[in-house]
């Protein structure tokens, strides 16, 4: 079984022929074309017809009815219009406070083919494909590596994004350590001298697995951040402190 709809039948009557000139009559009131069924199958019949109404108890009591009394008075009129006519009324039912337009909400709770289709579709979008690569977003302290967020401690963030705020220069070990680690101890975190700096960012690189590349070492004079393809940096505000 399947649904069709209505839409305005198109005048097919042909031109009438040529008569002598009377004189003018008023215009008489334009009619409505009758509506006809379109989209029915072949090999199909009408057999009746569904009207949704949406209307909500509220709506229905402003206007001084009822949805019963309304049900009533078009099962009446149909049955004066068309007194064979067989007629079955349901009410549909949706959680108090629900959102959505009344008519709508009929549609889907009186499985209306076309309704159901749209919802369908709206509740399978695809979701966003996941961004491959590194995004560090220093808006959000946080860096997602092929979508995953990273696990950083707040310590190596802040070495991460000293060397992406200073990109493509290389930072000393001693800068590191004067910037990053300037109020002395914070927690558990021991005030490394120039060796032991290299333990954190050793750390910070296997936290970057596959992409730990992005934080380069300069042999014999500290670490530079490179930018690859595949990396994506999202600022805060001013692309670097040390530009003016």
């Amino acid at each position: 079984m399947s649904l069709a709809t209505l839409s305005p039948r198109p005048s097919s009557a042909p031109p009438a022929a040529a008569q002598p000139v009377a004189p003018a009559a008023p215009p008489a009131a334009p009619v409505a074309p009758a509506p006809r069924l379109r989209a029915v199958p072949e090999g199909t019949e009408a057999r009746g017809f569904v009207l949704y109404v949406g209307l909500d108890e509220a709506k229905a009591a402003a206007a001084g009815i009822d949805l019963g009394r309304l049900v009533l008075e078009l099962k009446r009129l149909t049955g004066e219009l068309a007194p064979g006519a067989e007629t079955h009324a349901a009410v549909a039912l949706a959680p108090a406070g629900a959102g959505g337009r009344d008519v709508e909400v009929v549609r889907l709770a009186l499985q209306d083919p076309s309704a159901l289709a749209r919802y369908r579709r709206a509740d399978e979008a695809p979701a966003e494909p996941v961004a491959e690569g590194v995004v560090i977003d220093i808006s959000r302290k946080r860096v997602l590596l092929d979508g995953e967020t990273a696990s950083l401690t707040y310590k190596e963030f802040e070495l991460l994004q000293y060397l992406v705020l200073r990109e493509g220069r290389t930072i000393e070990r001693a800068e590191l350590i004067g910037a990053l680690w300037a109020d002395g101890a914070e927690g558990d975190d021991d005030v490394p001298n120039e060796r032991t700096i290299d333990v954190h960012v050793r750390r910070l690189r296997a936290k970057l697995g596959g992409y730990e590349d992005i934080v380069r070492t300069v042999r014999g004079s500290g670490y530079r951040f490179d930018r690859h393809a595949d990396v994506s940096i999202r600022y805060a505000s001013t692309p670097s402190p040390d530009f003016f």
